[in-house]
């Protein structure tokens, strides 16, 4: 298996190569060169199996001779451990053909938690065989950030640097980065929103010197690795409601593209998903591009679903290779013009999105409505992220074609929304309920990349 760049002017990698390397040297995001098929009856069979089982069967192909099958079950066993759910993505019903996904029960109670404790297992195996040591720099706008460095907390072939926007994620998501004790784990307080906090990241990649000189690796969702890690649940929670005999549909919030990219992965291997929804909030610049107005930033809206407050989807790239017919020299054109402000999609490529993904929108006010009905209707306390996702939901659903609205964190991770539309105080899971006595330890530093890459190369030297 062998993976290339969204841009086409950089070699084609190895899964492990890939992996380690994150962002392509031309600036690309890698994709499998080819996206392996499975059958209705390989489909079939990963009913009744559990998470690891079918993790193991989806991601296989992907993985190549990166690793023996002995290495990688045992990476899978280790990865989901610590998950708070024996089915670790349990689906429960909301209504007559709607089911919610919970992705919260990881150790960090959001689902970057089903990527990144896969990446550092994979991580850890890799360098060690490699001898090497890498640093770790991830931007995120509030999740990623606690489970990269609860995946990567105490491993010594890694430093692990995160950036964050100051004063845009909620205190939950920021004592979960900030409280951590091993050594090899930083957070950063960066002074600007997430899309400069991804911004300085990739400019850290495409500066040779500084990446070379401290050995960058990235496990943002540009990394491949991630994405691969979020198609497994599409199969597990398809399989559970009768696929590949019935087709199924799936609504996922999301603001860098990543998670739905994956359920894009998921259909091209043969899923039989009929629908899939692109839910966005106030920032709705995905909700925009996908209803034919182009993809045009404008200023990032603080809300209280922050885990979506971007204007820069990184995985949509990879959608636009897709959409363009793999052609990296189109893609890379378009990767230029978004950075004077925005681009317009070809008539061809706009076809290929509007039959590939459908998308809504939820403002703050519908998302807190959705919270206070969902409660009072089902029993189920949404966070705000998961209360996007089912305002949009409901406005797709089918009548025959179960929906599938995907929980991406746990409602105590935002307690102050959750606590403001329901009257009901969201409390953390017992064994993080002494969060907010945890001494903090951050740096605040300035949205600048000598001044970021000065302080990571002091910090790893000392």
């Amino acid at each position: 298996m062998k993976y290339i760049s969204t841009r086409g002017q950089a070699p084609e990698l190895t899964f492990e190569e890939a992996m380690l390397t994150g962002l392509a040297r031309d600036g690309g995001l890698y994709v499998p060169a080819e996206i392996p098929t499975f059958s209705a009856d390989e489909i079939a069979a990963l009913s009744g199996l559990s998470y690891e089982e079918v993790a193991f069967r989806v991601m296989r192909p992907f993985v190549g001779d990166s690793f023996s099958d002995e290495e990688f079950r045992a990476i899978i066993a280790r990865a989901y451990e610590g998950f708070g759910h024996v089915a670790r993505a349990p689906l429960k019903q909301l209504d007559t053909n709607h089911f919610l996904l919970e992705l919260f029960h990881g150790p960090t109670l959001a689902f970057k938690d089903f990527a990144m404790q896969l990446i550092g297992q994979l991580f850890e195996v890799a360098l060690k065989r490699r001898g090497e040591t890498v640093t770790i720099v991830g931007a995120t706008s509030g999740d990623t950030g606690s489970a990269a460095m609860e995946a990567f907390a105490g491993l010594e072939a890694v430093n692990v640097f995160i950036m964050y926007p100051h004063g845009r994620v909620s205190e939950v998501q920021r004592r979960q980065m900030t409280t951590p004790t091993a050594n090899n784990v930083h957070a950063l307080a960066v002074d600007g929103d997430f899309d400069d906090c991804q911004a300085r990241l990739k400019d850290m990649f495409n500066d040779f010197e500084f990446r070379d000189g401290v050995k960058l690796a990235g496990v943002n969702s540009i990394n491949f690795a991630r994405v691969l890690a979020q198609v497994v649940y599409y199969f597990t929670a398809a399989a559970s409601l009768g696929a590949p005999l019935r087709k199924v549909s799936f609504t996922v919030p999301t603001g860098n593209f990543g998670d739905i990219f994956a359920g894009f992965i998921a259909k091209q291997m043969g899923l039989p998903i009929d629908q899939l929804v692109v839910a966005t909030n106030q920032n709705d610049i995905l909700h925009r591009c996908l209803s034919g107005n182009g993809y045009h930033k404008g200023d990032t809206i603080p809300s209280i679903s922050p885990s979506m407050d971007i204007q820069v989807s990184s995985n949509f790239e990879r959608a636009l290779f897709y959409a363009y017919d793999q052609d990296g020299a189109a893609v890379a054109q378009l990767m230029d013009e978004l950075k004077n402000g925005g681009f317009e999609v070809s008539q061809g490529a706009m076809e290929f999105l509007s039959a590939t993904f459908a998308s809504g929108r939820a403002s703050e006010e519908e998302t807190l409505a959705t919270i206070k009905s969902e409660y009072a209707d089902s029993g189920e306390l949404l966070c705000p992220h998961g209360a996007v996702g089912v305002k949009v939901a409901n406005e797709h659903r089918k009548s025959d074609v179960p929906m599938i609205t995907l929980a991406t964190a746990h409602p105590a991770k935002f307690p102050a929304a959750v606590e403001k539309a329901s009257d009901v105080h969201p409390p953390l899971p017992s064994r993080m309920s002494d969060l907010y006595e945890r001494s903090e330890r951050l740096t605040r530093i300035s949205n600048d990349l000598g001044a970021l890459e000065d302080h990571i190369r002091k910090t790893i030297a000392q």
